[in-house]
């Protein structure tokens, strides 16, 4: 089967800082690191990696023709993607001593996306194929909806959280991708759509406990491997795309989940997003070597 992603390319600019910057303030950075970043490339990537058929659909400015190269030499299929009159996404991300990190989104060609790139995109999918999306381009319901329609199945990512976006996307996930902080906004700002909440599948991930997957079939949660973290940006990112693409080809999901979670206990110890996601011969390797 394949992976068909719906999903931002960001250009990322990571400063490292002592401290979060408070507001008002103005601290120094000690490095400046830039590199492909974006929720949706960074999903893509991790999927790749996995081992499954990733195709991008998305849109870049006509400054950054290196982030398709980076998604191809990742294994991403970026012939989908659009070139647009309009500056590629990007983001400013701080990264304090702790790995904790603070970001700033700029959608720009992210939201520059059309129903006629979507519907040619789509095209190439077959019955049984996943839509996977996030908060961080247009259409997503418009694709969501098409993709259902079409026979895909449909893995919605519910971050930056927007709870309209939530609403919009529900009548078509099945399966709902959030942090803990997430699904308890989720739960909060829509009690209307208790039922609609409790038919999708949920994958969690709960940060140092761990990750859950709550089907109507099955629950399932596994514990997160101990490391030092670095750098946690995008590590979700990982989770999802690992544990998207274990499901994808036909892994139990208790074992997609682990999996999944080694991947992103590597990814959190390495700086960077979408260059810190590790192949899967470096995910294997850690598990043989590394207790839960």
């Amino acid at each position: 089967m394949a992976i068909l992603n719906l999903g931002s390319i960001n250009i990322d600019h990571v400063y490292s800082v002592a401290t979060l910057a408070l507001p008002g303030e103005t601290i120094t950075a000690g490095s400046l690191q830039t590199g492909l970043g974006g929720k949706g490339a960074n999903q893509s990537i991790a999927a790749a990696r996995a081992g499954t058929t990733v195709r991008h659909i998305g849109a870049i400015g006509s400054d950054a023709d290196w982030t398709l190269a980076s998604l191809n030499a990742a294994g991403v299929d970026t012939k989908l993607v659009a070139q647009v009159d309009v500056p590629t996404g990007h983001a400013m991300i701080t990264v304090d001593a702790a790995g904790e990190n603070s970001i700033v989104l700029f959608k720009g060609a992210n939201h520059a996306i059309t129903k006629a790139q979507i519907d040619t995109a789509l095209q190439t999918a077959r019955t049984g194929d996943w839509l996977l999306l996030q908060n961080e381009t247009n259409l997503s319901a418009y694709a969501a909806q098409q993709a259902r329609h079409g026979g895909l199945k449909v893995a919605y990512c519910a971050a930056p959280f927007d709870p309209e976006a939530v609403r919009e996307m529900l009548p078509y996930t099945d399966l709902l991708s959030v942090n803990e902080i997430e699904a308890r906004q989720i739960r909060q700002s829509l009690p209307d759509k208790a039922k609609e909440l409790d038919r999708v599948t949920w994958l969690t991930t709960l940060g140092a406990d761990g990750a859950a997957y709550d089907s109507a079939e099955k629950s399932v949660k596994v514990a997160a491997y101990r490391v030092e973290p670095v750098d946690t940006t995008g590590a979700g990112d990982t989770f999802l795309g690992y544990a998207l693409a274990g499901v994808d080809t036909g892994m139990p999901v208790e074992a997609a989940l682990k999996r999944a979670s080694a991947a992103a206990a590597i990814q959190v110890t390495r700086k960077g997003a979408a260059t810190a996601i590790p192949k899967l011969s470096e995910v294997m390797a850690f598990m043989e070597s590394s207790d839960i």
